[in-house]
């Protein structure tokens, strides 16, 4: 594999950690800028909904930018937003560099993914793009404890210093080893006519629906792990990091199996093992190890999907596919927000034996969307036949 890709990679996990930072260091952040906890925590929010809105705009930006000085650019954004938000005096102020920070994330997000898959042959594209996404599912797991480690040491502003720096350290690499990709004057991203095919809005679907009933539990899990499974508070940071080796593991592992069999055949594939492990969860509630065991192909399999996700639609749409690698960035956080918000609901009118179940129906959704992306592709191709 192109050690280019592994850059690319290390980039995807610097902005990627800035998105859930917050949340290992929500009370630090709330005393230092003299508001609520709260109010701290919208800084998340705020992150994930400029991050959706912000991927598509970005592709469109390659239309006229090109990719490699894009992609310097947005680390540089991501590089002064952080240490705007070290040196943040109020909450306003922070409040902008979160958006700056977002903006430069789905940039470099998009950016990567799309350079790594110029940067090897198509039969390798979707072990590149799981590549990718061990990066950014590196910083999801990793990231955040390192962070409150950070923390602890040196305060919270030295997290942001900290993330500015690793992030200039990759600008410093990706400026000698990235090569220029070209600018290609290509008309505006084709959005409408990627989701007017019936089989990509309908892989789009499954990523919104997967992601979704992934973080209905996942968005919990911690409280879970104590109230439902036993682990002692003290084993949960534990269990997160085992977990997170896990779901880093399945980014590489969708992208080979894409690879290996066929991007339509795991776009099923993929939905239907986890449903089945998800719903085994609850079902081993008195068992708290072999529990713990399906947990950790419930985490692997969930980061399998994006790429397995993204590999399809340039499959199986090659001409709308940066298009949409691009609204899957976006369809990706809708897909946090979906399973965070029903996760909420179901605690408050249910209990948190529920989670699962719940999300285990979201997936069951996912499945039948996956189901009919491929009927509404064999449809296709067959109507080509006949034309």
């Amino acid at each position: 594999m192109n050690p280019i890709i592994v850059l690319l990679a290390f980039a995807t996990f610097a902005t990627g950690t800035a998105e859930n930072i917050i949340v290992g260091i929500l009370l630090e952040v709330a005393d230092g800028l003299d508001v609520s906890p709260a109010l701290a925590g919208q800084l998340t929010a705020v992150f994930s909904v400029v991050f959706a809105v912000t991927a598509p705009l970005a592709l469109v930006l390659t239309t006229r930018i090109e990719r490699r000085r894009l992609f310097l650019c947005a680390l540089g954004l991501f590089v002064v937003s952080n240490l705007a938000a070290a040196a943040s005096p109020n909450f306003t102020v922070m409040l902008v560099a979160r958006v700056g920070m977002a903006m430069a994330s789905a940039t470099v997000c998009l950016l990567a993914t799309m350079l790594a898959t110029e940067l090897v042959d198509e039969t390798m594209r979707g072990r590149a793009i799981g590549i990718i996404f061990m990066g950014i599912s590196g910083s999801l797991v990793f990231g955040v404890p390192a962070g409150m480690v950070v923390s602890d040491l040196v305060g919270w502003r030295g997290v942001f210093v900290a993330l500015a720096t690793l992030a200039a350290a990759v600008w410093l690499v990706s400026y000698r080893c990235v090569p220029v990709s070209g600018l290609r004057r290509t008309a505006l991203p084709k959005y409408m006519a990627h989701l007017r095919e019936a089989p990509l809005a309908a892989g789009q679907l499954v990523s919104i629906l997967m992601i979704g009933g992934h973080f209905v539990l996942f968005a919990f899990l911690a409280p879970y792990f104590v109230q439902v499974a036993g682990f002692g508070e003290r084993n949960v940071a534990l269990a997160f990091a085992a977990l997170g080796l896990a779901g880093v593991s399945g980014g590489y592992f969708g992208g080979w199996l894409s690879d290996r069999l066929s991007p339509r055949a795991v776009l099923l594939l993929a939905p239907s093992a986890y449903l089945v492990a998800l719903a085994a969860i609850p079902l081993l509630e008195s068992n708290p190890w072999p529990m713990f065991a399906v947990m950790m192909v419930w985490a692997c399999i969930s980061w399998m999907i994006s790429p397995v996700v993204q590999n399809f639609l340039i499959w199986s749409g090659p001409k709308t596919a940066e298009a949409g690698i691009s609204l899957n960035f976006s369809a990706m956080h809708i897909g946090v927000g979906l399973g965070t918000a029903v996760g909420g609901i179901t605690l408050e009118e249910f209990s948190i034996r529920a989670l699962p179940w719940i999300g285990a129906f979201i997936a069951l959704l996912a499945v039948f969307a996956s189901c009919y992306a491929i009927w509404a592709l064999n449809i296709r191709k067959s109507r080509m036949a006949t034309t």
